[in-house]
């Protein structure tokens, strides 16, 4: 489609989206890699700008994403976590969830050396989507693409440690009760300190912790109760 040296239909990009441009041509613009522009003179302007523009407007909808799913973490955890999601193999991963690559317009040239399938621009056209999206329909409707696509990465909270915040959802939707933790115990001299926690569930012991911190044995503690329960 985007092969040709013509601008593809994006009426089923759209519904991929599941957003509907005032002005297709911005979205055009989105798509379009710099070969291609200076193939045709600037004539016509490549996405580039709204590159820029989108890696911003990502930053602040998984930011955003982040302060309302994990309340608990601190802002270097929470630094941390953006940075692994905001990266250019997840964002060319949401870029052929959305069949990116069949919309490009690439140049004579970025097309022979596979340029529709590299993950360097991939990500840039998917930030650039994001921007075009932004400066179409306002940060709402920006932050709703991001937040449908990116979701399912944040449930996986397992992967970044937050096991509290994901066993206390689970309780909630399935026991319908909040876990408690208990310090049993502090040890050690002052420079050294070591905690420990158990962790009950509805009167019962799920699970316990220790770590140099009251919140870091918690976090061990909520690791073995979602052992616990999945043996359970």
């Amino acid at each position: 489609m985007a092969a040709n040296s013509e601008i593809p239909d994006l009426k089923e990009l759209q519904k991929t989206l599941s957003y509907e441009f005032k002005n297709e041509a911005i979205l055009a613009q989105a798509l379009t890699h710099k070969s291609y522009a200076n193939e045709k003179k600037g004539i016509i302007k490549d996405n580039e700008r709204l590159e820029f523009l989108g890696d911003a407007v990502l930053d602040l909808s998984i930011s955003q994403l982040i302060m309302e799913r994990f309340p608990d973490l601190s802002e270097g955890d929470m630094s941390k976590l953006r940075a692994s999601l905001v990266n250019e193999n997840y964002l060319a991963m949401m870029a052929e969830e959305f069949d990116l690559n069949q919309y490009l317009l690439l140049g004579h040239g970025e097309e022979l050396s596979g340029g529709r399938n590299k993950p360097s621009i991939l990500a840039d056209s998917f930030e650039a989507v994001i921007a075009a999206i932004y400066l179409d329909g306002g940060f709402d409707a920006a932050f709703k693409t991001v937040s449908r696509h990116f979701i399912d990465l944040l449930s996986k909270t397992d992967l970044y440690g937050d096991y509290k915040t994901r066993l206390q959802e689970l309780t909630q939707e399935r026991l319908k009760c909040m876990p408690s933790y208990t310090l049993k115990s502090t040890s050690g001299p002052d420079h050294a300190r070591v905690f420990e926690v158990e962790l009950e569930i509805d009167g019962k012991l799920y699970g316990t912790g220790k770590g140099k911190t009251k919140k870091d044995a918690e976090q061990k503690a909520a690791k073995e109760a979602l052992g616990n329960i999945a043996k359970r």
